[in-house]
C-alpha cells in the first residue's frame, strides 16, 4: 500500500498538478499563481501557450520552463524525475483543465510514485465537470469517455460497447470530427437520445446546444470551430423479464448458493423486488437451471410408459 503525506517541509522534491484554466484566464486560482511563482521547474505542454497564459494573468516566474507533451513526455520523464529526487519543485501544466486527463501527465505521475516522489495537486476549473453541470442530463452518475478512436470502425465499436451504458457520458472531441462523432453516436443510441454540445466553455463564444442525437447532429454539420465537450444521456434501465431473473436464481443455486441469497444478490443486481422474486422462483421449481430437489420426486412424464396390454374380460 502507497501511503504519501502532504507535507511540504524538508529537501524532498515535490510534483505539483496544476489545473489551469479552461478559457477564461480570470479563473486562475491563488493557489496556482504561489505554486507557478515558487517552482524551479514548469512543464508545460506547449511552453508558448503557457507563456500566453501568464503574460494574460500578469504572473513571471523565474522557473524554468520545458515543454512536455504527447510527442516527448518518454524522453523528458526520467530527466524531471531526477530533478525531483534531488529536491525540485516541479509543476505540471497543460493547455487548459487538469494534467493527465486528456492531457500529458500519466507517465510522469506513474514514475515519480515508482520513485517514491511525493505528488501534490492543484484543483482548477474542468470541462467536464462544467458541461455535465450545463447539460441538463442527469448528473448522479456519469463516466467520462474522454476521446474517441480518430477512425469510424473503432469509433463505432467503442460507441456499440456503451449502448446500455445507464450513466451520463462525457466525451471530448475536435471540431473537424464534431459531425462524425455524432452521425456514430446516434446509429449507436438511437436518433431520440437527448444530448448537449458544449462549446468553447468559460471563453467569449460559448455556446450550449441541447437536443436529440438526430437534431445535434444536423446542427454539426456546419462549421464548428472551438473546444468541444459532448454529453450524451445514459441509456433507459432495462428490467428484465421475471423468467430471466429466476433463471439467474436457479443457475446460483445449482452453483451452491442457497435459495435466499441467491434471492438476494439478483435483486440487488437488477433492482428488483425481493419478495416477488423469491415467491415467483418457488412457483418454478422445475426450470432447467433448477438444481432437483432431492427431496421431491421426480417429474411426471406426460406421455404414458407402455406396458403389455390390459386383458379382455369378456362375459
Amino acid at each position: 500500500m502507497d501511503v504519501h503525506s502532504d507535507d511540504t517541509t524538508g529537501e524532498q522534491g515535490v510534483l505539483l498538478l496544476a489545473g489551469t484554466p479552461i478559457g477564461d484566464s480570470r479563473y486562475i486560482s491563488e493557489a496556482l499563481t504561489s505554486a507557478l511563482l515558487g517552482a524551479d521547474v514548469i512543464a508545460a505542454e506547449d511552453t508558448r501557450k503557457f507563456s500566453d497564459l501568464c503574460r494574460r494573468a500578469g504572473l513571471e516566474s523565474s522557473a524554468k520552463v520545458i515543454s512536455y507533451f504527447d510527442g516527448n513526455e518518454t524522453d523528458r520523464t526520467p530527466g524531471l524525475v531526477a530533478q525531483l529526487c534531488q529536491g525540485a519543485r516541479v509543476v505540471l501544466v497543460t493547455d487548459a483543465g487538469m494534467p493527465s486527463i486528456s492531457d500529458p501527465g500519466f507517465r510522469l505521475v506513474s514514475a515519480c510514485i515508482e520513485a517514491g516522489i511525493r505528488i501534490q495537486v492543484i484543483p482548477g476549473p474542468s470541462a467536464v465537470l462544467a458541461a455535465l453541470a450545463v447539460s441538463g442530463l442527469t448528473t448522479d452518475r456519469f463516466c467520462f469517455e474522454g476521446f474517441l478512436p480518430r477512425k469510424s470502425g473503432a469509433r463505432q465499436t467503442r460507441l456499440a460497447s456503451l449502448r446500455v451504458e445507464e450513466r451520463t457520458m462525457v466525451f471530448f472531441e475536435a471540431p473537424h470530427r464534431l459531425a462524425s462523432f455524432l452521425t456514430d453516436a446516434q446509429a449507436a443510441f438511437g436518433a431520440t437520445r437527448r444530448g448537449a454540445i458544449c462549446r468553447e466553455l468559460t471563453k467569449t463564444y460559448e455556446e450550449v446546444i441541447r437536443g436529440p442525437l438526430a437534431d445535434l447532429a444536423a446542427w454539426a454539420q456546419g462549421e464548428v470551430r472551438g473546444e468541444i465537450t459532448v454529453v450524451i444521456a445514459g441509456a433507459e434501465p432495462t428490467v428484465p423479464e421475471i423468467e430471466d431473473l429466476i433463471a439467474e436464481v436457479h443457475q446460483l443455486i445449482a452453483q451452491g448458493e442457497k435459495p435466499s441469497k441467491a434471492v438476494s444478490l439478483v435483486t440487488k443486481q437488477h433492482n428488483a423486488d425481493r419478495q416477488e422474486l423469491y415467491d415467483a422462483s418457488l412457483k418454478y421449481p422445475g426450470h432447467p437451471a433448477a438444481r432437483q430437489d432431492p427431496r421431491q420426486p421426480p417429474p411426471r412424464s406426460s406421455c404414458r410408459q407402455a406396458g403389455p396390454p390390459a386383458a379382455n374380460v369378456g362375459t
